[in-house]
């Protein structure tokens, strides 16, 4: 039975700031750290036990596909002991996280892919992280990197229209071609099978790894939409994941588009039944313009999205419902979410250059 959940509990833990507006947001596999991407094209990494801030510069534009490989196992409870321990010795004896170090991280590699199409690997764990191989990888936007669960491949999409995956030193190993326009989102099957992507057209592809080939196409077309006056395309899945056991994937973006220059529609996310290829819209309760621009499963099956637009905000989607039951007023539009492995917490990453961090359990 999955834990009862009570949207109403989720409140907002700490806050980390940055100089500039954010992009993208990840935590690493442990959880102990969160990556996120801003508009000066740096990565910036947040130590969740010490606070410490480091900056990783390698990027030479805006950077939003951001992946993993390697690392500790969610759910070893690190984060939790720690922050225990320091909490009752801050109490004793002052601040906790000088008197009582933290553990070393294991190793991990960060995989982030930029604007002008390049992939830089990155010693994640290292106390001072620089850029270990570049790889052109696409021409043009690398909107997006995921890594297989077996942590062997890694799978890209960009503005060229194609999906790309490779090895973990950055090899080549195939791509997918058949997307009639900028192939925004990339995600593997929990399975590690079968490999999702969603065009800025609204089409989901659903790719078999082991052949290459693209088994069917999945409507998401609500997503997409051609603004005549504007004559400009608006969509494309700005967020996009499936559940731990692959049952069902949720691609989140803009729908009912009135102006595609100035963005003006309805976030929203659509939630497909894997197997079966049909899908339902889970509807924000309020009426709100922006775009979902991030969205995650909680351990309870209650999916959490964000977004920004007029100003920003956090859904709350009970399990099987299709309205959201709770919404969190946020101080900025939300540009990504990210959920910690275990589910405790989820990060926003803001576009007033904040960070927040929420508990969820």
């Amino acid at each position: 039975m999955p834990p009862a959940f009570d949207p109403a509990t989720v409140k907002l833990e700490r806050e980390f700031k940055h100089a500039r507006p954010l992009i993208g947001c990840r935590f690493d596999p442990s959880g102990r750290f969160l990556f996120i991407s801003s508009e000066d094209d740096t990565i910036q990494r947040f130590d969740l036990l010490t606070g410490a801030k480091t900056a990783l510069v390698g990027h030479a534009s805006w950077v939003r596909g951001m992946a993993f490989l390697g690392g500790a196992a969610a759910g070893t409870g690190e984060l939790e002991t720690w922050s225990g321990r320091a909490k009752a010795l801050e109490a004793a004896v002052g601040f906790a996280s000088v008197r009582y170090p933290a553990p070393k991280p294991a190793p991990f590699t960060l995989i982030s892919g930029d604007y002008h199409g390049n992939l830089i690997f990155w010693p994640g764990d290292a106390d001072a992280p620089k850029p270990t191989r570049t790889v052109p990888a696409h021409q043009g936007w690398i909107r997006a990197v995921s890594t297989s669960p077996d942590g062997k491949t890694i799978a890209t999409s960009g503005n060229d229209n194609s999906v790309r995956l490779w090895t973990t030193e950055g090899k080549p190993v195939r791509s997918f071609e058949g997307h009639a326009s900028h192939a925004y989102n990339v995600a593997f099957h929990p399975e590690g099978q079968r490999l999702a992507s969603q065009e800025l057209k609204g089409v989901v592809k659903d790719w078999d790894l082991k052949t290459g080939a693209n088994s069917r196409d999945l409507d998401c077309k609500v997503l997409h939409k051609y603004d005549t006056g504007f004559m400009a395309d608006i969509g494309g899945a700005r967020t996009m994941t499936f559940n731990p056991d692959g049952t069902l994937l949720a691609v989140g973006g803009i729908s009912n588009v009135s102006n595609a220059f100035a963005g003006i529609g309805n976030p929203l996310i659509v939630l497909i039944d894997w197997k079966a290829g049909t899908s339902k819209q889970l509807k924000t309760k309020e009426a709100f313009q922006g775009t979902m621009w991030g969205v995650a499963f909680h351990p309870s099956g209650a999916v959490i999205g964000a977004g920004g637009g007029s100003g920003g905000r956090m859904w709350i989607w009970k399990a099987g419902e299709v309205t959201s039951a709770h919404t969190v007023n946020l101080p900025a539009s939300c540009r990504d979410l990210a959920m910690q492995p275990g589910g405790q917490r989820v990060a926003l990453a803001l576009a007033n250059g904040t960070i927040q961090i929420y508990l969820t359990k």
